[in-house]
């Protein structure tokens, strides 16, 4: 393949600090490839001397692909890896380590879990919680390592200053007393290595005398202070990333580091890959629009290689049901033009954003694939609840059902009066039989029960919501909790509105149990790639489509309604602009005008889109 004039400079780039822009669909992999090429074959660098680190295996074994079959034989002694993977085989090296010594992910959140207990945490969540609970938690020790803070220093926003320190030093302490190390400190230790032991450190600059970073945007200080470690005294360090598309804050990346590269080395060359071979005219103009508010960012014009085709689409929708029925409408008309199911993807920025698709998708029998596991809304605590709720109302009187809704809002029952298979308002009624006021409330639960018996699922959902008081128990629950109440709202919202569509209680049984069965084959096959691509933005980096949908561009979902500073504005918009650039030839964007009863704006990022 004939290169343009800036891959030709890229990868004719010898010795020395370069720094190549490679936007979207710029060819980039084989722009790295074609250089490796190059120093093996005309300035005659030994491969073994030459080293290739990027983001992912997945990326990493693409790489080594593309570039074997560019070089052949030659490029076969390369070494490709990712920043952990050579990190991590530098301290096997040095200190004899082995799998053992790798703390797991489940391993991490069990004790992250046993010593918040000790520690008595007051709001340890629900079971249903409790994994995105650790995990953030996980997430900030790993930041403070990431961005190599000093602990002594460090100020956690969301935990307090005090307890999230106590915290991170028993995690380390118990770590290190199980001679245990996690995904991070490979990188803290590969760096103290280097800095404490200059004769080791020698060894390997001699060993990697070039190296290549792929995805160079999303390197945290850790990564970047071995790298700089490891190229020098020569400095033969090429890296290659765009901090349009920097995307991974959460996780330590900053696309600064990509200003500090151009202050670190002043010499640096800087090269930018300046045309698209991927999206249209109309795609690349229109993500360079909503990229262009960006202040933090290197200026770049970028040139579409194909022309302008189809312009991008903007769609006003009433609320996410009739967003899913549009989606399925347009990807019916596109498949029976003959574009497959696999050329179309539907991009969102969180996983629940795409319940009601998923759902809408199922019952239409539309494949999809789907790379998150999808969580079942109806195993969420609410849905237990509506389900409980539900059985009773249709006479089926397990304790299981009374234990699960029996407080839910306070009725002031004690377990003690449940201990029978099946209950009977009578049983609980003799158990209080000296209380009056306890009378009371169980002849209005029965009541209750017999009021929801006939309606339809909708109509039911809201006399429990409304009548009987299970709206002011969720607000009491998030507050006890200290969880945002709009996230329990919008559950119980997304499970009323999906029951609009069934007349009677065993209908929506019949569908709940249609839906679980479904979800579980879409979660045992989500390698698969015959189907409609959905993922969230961050997932669908790297990729593209024919067809792309981008659902609920509303404020709130994107930008995140938890970003609120300008640089976490600034990487929403940037998350938003690789999804726009996902898209080859047909990009539609849809936003809501209503969701859980509330009236929802289109998002900045399409106002800017649409700004003449």
């Amino acid at each position: 393949m004939s290169l343009n004039q800036a891959q030709a400079e890229a990868v004719a780039h010898k010795e020395g600090p370069c720094m190549v822009l490679a936007g979207p669909g710029s060819g980039k992999t084989l722009t790295i490839a074609k250089r490796i090429e190059y120093l093996i074959t005309k300035y005659k660098v030994r491969p073994e001397e030459i080293l290739v680190i990027t983001f992912t295996k997945y990326a990493a074994k693409e790489m080594k692909e593309r570039t074997r079959r560019v070089c052949g034989k030659p490029a076969y002694s390369v070494t490709f890896g990712t920043f952990h993977g050579i990190y991590y085989g530098i301290l096997k090296w040095a200190y004899r380590l082995n799998q053992t010594n790798l703390l797991t992910e489940e391993e991490k959140y069990t004790l992250i879990r046993q010593l918040i207990s000790q520690m008595d945490w007051e709001e340890i969540p629900a079971a249903d919680e409790e994994k995105d609970y650790l995990q953030d938690l996980a997430v900030e020790i790993g930041n403070v390592k990431n961005n190599c803070l000093n602990i002594m220093e460090y100020d956690s926003l969301k935990y307090g200053k005090e307890r999230f320190r106590e915290l991170y030093q028993s995690y380390e302490y118990e770590k290190r007393k199980q001679k245990k190390i996690d995904f991070e400190d490979m990188l803290v230790m590969c760096r103290d290595l280097f800095r404490s032991r200059p004769d080791i450190l020698e060894k390997w600059q001699k060993k990697f005398r070039y190296i290549l970073v792929d995805e160079f945007q999303d390197v945290n200080q850790a990564q970047y202070d071995v790298v700089r470690m490891l190229a020098a005294p020569e400095n033969n360090l090429f890296v290659v990333g765009d901090d349009d598309q920097s995307v991974y804050g959460f996780r330590g990346a900053k696309p600064g580091i990509m200003m500090e590269f151009v202050k670190d080395y002043p010499d640096a060359r800087q090269i930018l890959l300046n045309v698209n071979y991927r999206s249209t005219g109309y795609i690349v103009k229109g993500a360079l629009k909503v990229i262009g508010h960006n202040k933090a960012r290197f200026a770049k014009e970028i040139i579409a290689e194909k022309k302008p085709d189809e312009t991008v689409h903007v769609q006003e929708v009433k609320d996410p049901m009739e967003e899913s029925r549009y989606v399925i409408d347009k990807i019916r008309e596109y498949t029976e033009r003959g574009i497959s199911y696999s050329q179309i993807a539907v991009l969102y920025r969180t996983n629940l954003d795409a319940r009601a698709l998923s759902e809408v998708l199922m019952e239409y029998q539309i494949p999809f694939t789907m790379k998150e596991y999808l969580n079942n809304i109806y195993d969420h605590f609410i849905g237990v609840d509506i389900s409980s709720y539900f059985h009773l109302s249709q006479g089926e009187y397990d304790r299981k059902y009374f234990l699960q809704i029996a407080n839910r809002p306070k009725r002031y029952i004690s377990r003690e009066c449940l201990n029978e298979k099946k209950v009977s308002y009578e049983s609980i009624r003799n158990f209080y039989c000296d209380k009056e006021w306890m009378m009371d409330r169980i002849d209005q639960l029965e009541w209750d029960m017999k009021m929801i018996r006939n309606k339809t699922p909708y109509a039911a959902i809201q006399y429990i919501r409304k009548s009987m008081g299970y709206d002011e128990f969720l607000k009491e629950y998030a507050a006890y909790r200290k969880i945002p109440e709009e996230d329990l709202m919008a559950v119980i919202h997304e499970i009323q509105q999906n029951s609009r569509e069934y007349q009677t209680i065993s209908d929506w049984f019949a569908h709940v149990e249609r839906y679980r069965e479904m979800l579980k084959l879409q979660n045992q096959k989500r390698e698969s790639t015959d189907g409609v691509a959905l993922m969230t933005m961050h997932s669908a980096k790297g990729l593209e489509y024919d067809t792309v949908f981008m659902i609920e561009s509303n404020e709130g979902s994107t930008p995140y309604r938890k970003a609120r500073s300008e640089e976490e504005i600034e990487e929403e918009r940037r998350l938003f602009y690789v999804a726009m650039t996902r898209a080859k030839r047909k990009l539609i964007i849809s936003y809501v005008k209503e969701k859980n009863g509330k009236d929802m704006n289109p998002s900045r990022f399409v106002d800017e889109l649409l700004l003449v």
